[in-house]
């Protein structure tokens, strides 16, 4: 059986090396996070670069923006814009009032407590405080979004529970002894697994048939047995 390293290997020869998001430092993570709502990574693109032009990326730009400019933007990123530019707003306001503009201070905090600060701001839980801690460098463990997820479980890590919460502390406890050392491997990693979950190992109807890593994968296996006893 392969080891979780070996896996990612096989996933970035298959991939290349993954792209990274031109979010730069916590303050940009999160906006880029509240970007858009259920639409693809072309548009959470459109619409942050767009603010990066016309209003700017920084808690000062963002917070003497007009409604009118934020507006249109919040617009392009999906349903309930007016939600959005609130976001956007908040996550200004608590970079300036708390963090006197420089969110990028945290990153000098304690783990627990820079991933605390993070989880003030909208839409950010857990599992996004890791991400955006670990996109800037700190890592603590592997961080997973629900296509990381996904993809590990199918691999055999972990159990599928009921709750998300559960399935998601599983999976990271089965992983976590193999996981590499780096902060960048991890970041890596991280960005492999979501590539993988959103093209080949889809929730529905996944691609088994092309993917690198189905050798190794239990959910790939039963199902081609299934497959063979006439089942699906």
């Amino acid at each position: 059986m392969q080891t979780f390293n070996q896996m990612i290997a096989q996933l970035k020869r298959h991939y290349g090396a993954p792209a990274v998001p031109p979010a730069k430092g916590p303050f940009q993570l999160v906006l880029w996070e509240n970007a858009c709502y259920l639409l693809p990574d072309e548009r959470r693109l459109q619409v942050f670069e767009c603010l990066r032009e016309q209003v700017g990326l920084t808690a000062t730009a963002i917070d003497g923006a007009a409604d009118k400019v934020l507006l249109p933007l919040a617009k392009m990123g999906g349903m309930r814009p007016e939600t959005r530019v609130f976001r956007w707003r908040e996550l200004a306001r608590v970079t300036l009032q708390e963090y006197g503009g420089d969110l990028d201070s945290i990153l000098k905090l304690p783990y627990a407590q820079a991933k605390k600060a993070l989880k003030q701001f909208p839409t950010i839980g857990d599992p996004g405080a890791e991400k955006i801690l670990l996109l800037c460098g700190v890592a603590n463990g592997l961080p997973l979004e629900s296509n990381g997820l996904r993809v590990l479980g199918r691999l055999g890590y972990g159990r599928l529970q009921k709750n998300y919460s559960a399935t998601y502390r599983s999976v990271q406890d089965a992983v976590r002894s193999e996981l590499p050392a780096s902060a960048d491997a991890l970041k890596e990693a991280h960005l492999l697994l979501r590539i993988h979950g959103k093209t080949l190992c889809k929730e529905n109807g996944p691609l088994c048939y092309q993917c690198p890593v189905s050798s190794e994968c239990t959910y790939a296996r039963n199902t081609a047995a299934s497959f063979l006893r006439g089942t699906i």
